[in-house]
């Protein structure tokens, strides 16, 4: 079954009294375990697409299957249950709560879906480990390097154990070499947990790591290519 599914999928915004159509009948399916870059210029359409797929918005017309379920028909509750279970989200902006210590950023999702606290101490201490965090634990974000949020970022994410990565500019604010260790951390956590990664960028970089690259512009795709 496709994790996300997009069917003659449009969306449209008002804007200084015109319609923009950022999206124009986008069809689209993505499966399990997918490491998928969707790339294309500024103003293509690729960010409204994840925020689509992410139930972060309405489309205007088509269908919209997250998970199996029409995000479509669901209600706002619906949609906000939908994104805490299944989805993990990655921002170009880290979006950490400066207030709270690393362990505690990371471990806030599941507060929020009600583990219990020995589960949440034993989920947060794996994924710090696994983004080379753990020593970093009581730190707060305005005492780390970007490339370090950003894996802070990614282990919030993932700690949930959701079926869906959505990564919209990951690598925006960092530099080459932060960018490719940040790549490198996801290829290795997509293939030890299966989940599916799909990037919004116009980084080369991002594309190059990509198993499948698609292309848009303007709002429609323009090719859509499995790497061998």
């Amino acid at each position: 079954m496709a994790v996300i599914k997009a069917e003659k999928v449009t969306k449209d915004y008002a804007l200084d009294g015109h319609v923009v159509h950022a999206l124009r009948g986008v069809d689209l399916e993505f499966g399990g375990g997918e490491f998928a870059a969707i790339a294309g210029p500024s103003g293509s359409g690729k960010s409204t697409f994840l925020h689509l797929a992410g139930c972060l918005d309405s489309i205007t017309s088509g269908v919209m299957m997250v998970g199996g379920i029409d995000a479509g028909r669901m209600t706002k509750q619906q949609l906000a249950l939908l994104r805490r279970d299944k989805i993990g989200f990655i921002f170009q902006a880290y979006n950490l709560i400066p207030v709270l210590s690393v362990e505690e950023n990371i471990s806030f999702p599941l507060t929020l879906l009600g583990v219990d606290k020995k589960e949440i101490k034993e989920r947060t201490a794996k994924i710090l480990k696994e983004v080379g965090l753990d020593d970093m634990a009581k730190r707060r974000p305005k005492e780390m390097s970007g490339g370090q949020q950003q894996r802070v970022a990614i282990a919030r994410a993932l700690v949930k154990k959701p079926a869906i990565i959505l990564a919209d500019e990951p690598t925006a604010n960092l530099d080459s070499t932060t960018g490719r260790e940040i790549l490198e951390l996801m290829v290795a956590l997509n293939k030890s947990e299966g989940t599916t990664f799909i990037f919004s960028t116009h980084d080369t970089m991002v594309m190059d790591y990509a198993r499948r690259l698609i292309r848009i512009r303007d709002g429609q795709i323009e090719s859509d290519e499995v790497k061998s």
